[in-house]
């Protein structure tokens, strides 16, 4: 008897130890879009790369189509609504870069 419940106990840590990176992966996503802050379109990476706040302000600029935003960008990232060049900041998802790509 004592052998299967030491075998049921190592079964489940090792199940248990399996799912710590997926469950820690989804609380730290959560916790970290709490500590990001908005990124500042006078950032020099964001100016490099003419992000705005509104998309239709960059309608002078050559690459800029009518209805590209960042939320449909597959550079953005929906659950905290960062973006994959500005990790340490939020976009607004209704702004725009020149590194902007169509979701596939």
């Amino acid at each position: 008897m004592a052998n299967e419940s030491r075998r049921k106990f190592i079964r489940h840590t090792l199940l248990g130890m399996a799912a710590l990176p997926l469950g820690m992966g989804i609380l730290s996503q959560r916790a970290f879009a709490q500590t990001l802050t908005p990124l500042d379109p006078e950032n020099p990476q964001a100016k490099g790369l003419n992000y705005v706040k509104v998309a239709e302000e960059a309608a002078g600029h050559p690459a800029y189509t009518a209805g590209e935003h960042c939320a449909s960008c597959a550079l953005f990232q929906e659950a905290n609504n960062g973006c994959q060049l500005f990790p340490q900041n939020t976009v607004e998802p209704k702004g725009w870069c020149q590194v902007w790509a169509k979701k596939p």
